[in-house]
């Protein structure tokens, strides 16, 4: 089988687990969209503007910020310990499977709820009247930088630090809680004293965040949009080797147990 038949199969399996179990695709789809419309409320209350506005002010940071966070990277980290605790993942590495294909099957798999989740939002938006009026494709390239990004920190974290399930919890709370507020995600950046700012830098969600915002702005700046989208694809060059690399420790570590 070619690596997109074994990946297709790999999201298959991964995506027909989570129906069954259920219970994370509802949290992840209530989650958003509390976020969203809790922002929203915020939002036109201090700013003082429409209910509608507000929801498309709020909506980019609640799917970036928010749904994919807690889905990808959570979800990713999630499955590596799930499959670890139940031998699936030895059994996997046993079989003729590339490990590019587990990862890209992973990525699919995940990539398909950050969609559903995307016109979740949006629709719970549009039903309130809110519209988007940005570019659709560069919105889909921060999409797809925000999953890959996601994905790969969730194969890192999910290799070198989570064994069990209660490290899992741990760690999306220990790890992810600092980083959402620190980018954005339930304050706006502006808000931020310089010294925050300036550590935000280093922040991969920060950067999805407002890449997103600029994105879903009827008047951005160009030269905003572009340094984020490069910074992005400087954070994903460093995270994805490091992912296989991950990756390839934890396949050596679990033929030899």
């Amino acid at each position: 089988m070619g690596v997109w038949t074994e990946a297709i199969a790999v999201a298959r399996r991964i995506l027909t687990e989570l129906v069954r179990r259920r219970r994370s695709l509802v949290f992840w789809a209530v989650f958003p969209v509390a976020i969203l419309l809790l922002n929203g409320a915020i939002v036109a209350e201090r700013a003082q503007i429409s209910l509608v506005d507000a929801l498309e002010a709020a909506a980019p940071t609640a799917l970036v910020g928010a749904a994919l966070f807690f889905s990808c990277l959570g979800g990713t980290v999630s499955t590596l310990v799930a499959e670890r605790e139940q031998q699936t993942l030895k059994r996997l590495f046993i079989a003729p499977l590339r490990g590019r294909s587990y990862v890209l099957g992973l990525t699919l798999a995940h990539g398909a709820i950050a969609v559903g989740q995307g016109l979740l939002i949006y629709g719970v938006a549009a039903l309130f009247g809110a519209t988007f009026r940005g570019s659709i494709p560069l919105g889909l390239l921060v999409l797809a930088l925000a999953i890959a990004i996601y994905v790969g920190l969730g194969v890192i974290l999910g290799t070198r630090f989570a064994r069990r399930t209660e490290d899992a919890n741990a760690l999306i709370a220990a790890f992810g809680v600092p980083l959402l507020i620190l980018g954005g995600t339930f304050l706006p950046s502006e808000f931020f004293p310089d010294s925050l700012l300036d550590l935000a830098q280093f922040n991969p969600i920060f950067h999805l965040n407002e890449a997103a915002i600029a994105v879903a702005a009827t008047e951005s700046d160009g030269d905003v949009l572009r340094s984020h989208l490069t910074v992005l694809l400087g954070f994903l060059a460093v995270i994805l080797p490091v992912a296989a690399l991950s990756y390839r420790q934890t396949v050596t570590l679990e033929r030899r147990l």
